[in-house]
């Protein structure tokens, strides 16, 4: 086929848009379709901004895919626009790059200065109408993926109309996004987080999707100090100190922030720009980071507060905290329609030069709030260096020294591979030796633990460098933890974690889950983890033999055997009283045993759980236990 004139497209209109959608929303999956809400939002937002509106109305329909958006701002022009010779409304809703955020004049702060939300919006809608309230009437005109399908006409009646403002009614066009339905909660909680970034503004939240409809209302007045409050408790953390750094600043950049330390070992930062979120950060985040260091640092050398032989690192001193971030730009740089992240390279400093002063004055008029902050900052420091010292006794397993800085009670396994190498972690010197005897000894190796092991979630991280048992296992892993972490490294290919088939070893195999989740978490991406699955009972029938997990598992076997049959049942108190032939059979032959991959599908869900059961605090484990107290009849004590 000839390549000339005749092959070359002009796509006009909005027909990008549908051609391309994913250049606009990021994706036609579940978070694209939702990003169609917050284009229509943040426009409402705008006007909020710019003291032109107060309230916003979010009304999701029944069937969980019509959105609309009130708010009592100027509302659109509806007038027309002296070069299109068409209404304003129709140009904005129907062309890519208009709008009124470009000259700077209608709106001094905007969260979208591509002019493309609407139309876009339009362009991916089976169905739009918009109504505009104004001048002293109501106006509307309906649309279909991106063209309208009516003209602008005015709605009201004879008398005049009070007020003014915008709506804008649409439904994501199935050509483009299939069967997706909008989360009522997802909605909710973004709808709430932009009245915590601005004073004042009233959200209402109408979810008709229930029976009978549900309304929220939000409104915080408190803004970014209120809005951590409800983080920390989200995050469940406790906080190093009692009262939270807070500042405002008028001046362009107009900003908010609000920070607290926690016992946490991360970091955790929530910028916005001009009310929009941006999770992949950007020049605002780098800035408050920078200020935060600077101003903790001169702190610490005014008053001489750093203990000889410990470095202080620029993560030893964001450890732990969690702040939330919110700036005005006059004209944002973002990087792609969906904001995720701001580039404009001046406000680094910017930031960086209202944060430091103002953090720095806060820790010297507050010398018992900035103590606390200092103690959990060094004591950082300290869990990084021993874990740092922990990791560099490790070497990489090779032919000539993969016997080199080993736990003296690993069996370790012949072959140098790790492709092949599995290293099964086992409770007990008894079990081990089973293990040991049964085992595959070219790829298998074995390494038994003492009773049970120290409670990461519990333990700092010079607590668990310093551990026996965990520090056993870090070697012979031989890929390092913390920063020295190289999971290249990573002498097993596989790590099982062996335990006794009862609560005990359930609660092992829960505490080292646990180290893993919080010290290894790489390991646990990657697959290399795995959960034994030793059996409970053997249970001879006739000249067969059945092994089975727990006791549904065993009711099950005997429910299929015949009724003539009387069979022999046998409970293992420990993975000890198995032969190691049994042990080999079902629990570490590769074509036999029946082992579990850990993954985590859900890592909020996980973190919640991990800090419920294994936490410092004792409340939500005794709720936990009183709630299934029945499911525990069983067990044996």
């Amino acid at each position: 086929m000839a390549y000339d004139s005749s092959e070359i497209q002009v796509l006009e209109g909005l027909e990008p848009v549908r051609k391309r959608p994913g250049m606009y929303i990021g994706g036609v999956d579940f978070r694209g379709m939702h990003h169609l809400i917050w284009e229509i939002v943040d426009n409402s937002v705008d006007e909020v901004i710019n003291g032109h509106a107060t309230r916003i109305e979010v009304r999701l329909g029944k069937d969980a895919r019509e959105i609309e958006v009130e708010d009592n701002g100027r509302g659109i022009p509806v007038d027309i626009h002296p070069k299109y010779k068409k209404p304003a409304l129709e140009v904005i809703l129907t062309t890519l790059h208009s709008g009124g955020k470009f000259g700077g004049g209608s709106y001094k702060h905007s969260g979208g200065l591509h002019g493309v939300g609407s139309s876009v919006v339009n362009a991916l809608s089976s169905h739009m109408t918009a109504r505009v309230k104004r001048d002293g009437g109501i106006w509307e005109q309906t649309y279909s993926q991106g063209k309208p399908t009516s003209k602008l006409v005015k709605v009201s009646g004879g008398e005049k109309v009070r007020g003014s403002g915008t709506t804008i009614t649409f439904r994501p066009d199935p050509e483009i996004f299939g069967k997706l339905v909008y989360d009522a909660d997802e909605i909710r909680q973004r709808l709430e987080s932009k009245t915590y970034l601005h004073r004042g503004l009233r959200v209402v939240f109408l979810d008709e999707t229930k029976t009978p409809p549900q309304r929220d209302e939000f409104v915080h007045d408190g803004g970014l100090a209120d809005y951590l409050v409800k983080v920390l408790a989200e995050r469940g953390k406790a906080a190093t100190h009692a009262s939270a750094f807070h500042v405002v600043r008028d001046a362009d950049p107009r900003l908010e922030l609000s920070l607290q330390w926690t016992e946490a070992t991360d970091e955790h930062i929530r910028g916005y720009v001009n009310g929009v979120p941006t999770p992949s950060g950007g020049t605002h985040e780098n800035g408050l980071k920078s200020g935060v260091v600077k101003a903790v640092r001169n702190y610490l050398t005014t008053h001489e507060l750093v203990p000889k032989g410990v470095t202080i690192t620029a993560e030893d001193i964001r450890e732990g905290l969690v702040a939330l971030l919110s700036v005005y730009v006059l004209e944002p740089q973002f990087q792609g329609q969906t904001k995720d992240r701001l580039n404009n390279p001046e406000i680094t400093a910017q930031v960086d030069g209202a944060v430091r002063p103002a953090l720095e004055k806060w820790l010297n008029e507050n010398g018992s709030v900035a103590e606390q902050i200092v103690a959990r900052i060094v004591l950082a420091a300290r869990a990084r260096e021993a874990s740092r010292a922990a990791a560099q006794q490790v070497t990489r397993k090779t032919a000539v020294s993969h016997r080199l800085n080993l736990p003296g009670k690993l069996a370790d396994c012949a072959s140098t591979d790790p492709a092949e190498s599995e290293l099964f972690i086992v409770e007990g010197d008894s079990a081990g030796g089973s293990a040991k005897q049964g085992r595959n000894r070219e790829t298998q190796a074995i390494l038994p633990l003492r009773g049970k092991v120290l409670n990461a979630e519990q333990a700092n991280g010079a607590k668990v460098a310093g551990n026996k048992e965990l520090s056993d296992i870090v070697s012979a892993l031989g890929c390092g933890i913390g920063p020295d972490f190289d999971i290249t490294k990573l002498r097993y290919g596989k790590i099982f974690l062996l335990m006794d088939a009862d609560a005990d070893g359930h609660h092992i195999s829960t505490l080292l889950l646990t180290f893993f989740f919080r010290h290894l978490p790489k390991l646990i991406e990657a697959g290399n983890v795995y959960l034994a699955q030793p059996p409970l009972y053997r249970i001879d029938a006739a000249k067969e033999t059945h092994w089975a997990l727990d006791e549904a598992e065993r009711d099950a076997i005997l429910a299929k055997l015949p009724k003539n049959v009387k069979p022999e049942i046998m409970r293992f108190k420990g993975l000890g009283e198995m032969m190691p032939e049994q042990l080999k059979r079902t629990t570490l032959d590769p074509r036999r045993r029946r082992a579990l991959r850990v993954t985590v599908p859900d890592a909020e869900e996980a973190e919640r759980t991990l800090q419920d059961l294994m936490g410092r605090d004792p409340a939500p484990r005794y709720k936990f236990i009183t709630e299934r107290a029945r499911e525990a009849d069983d067990i044996d004590v």
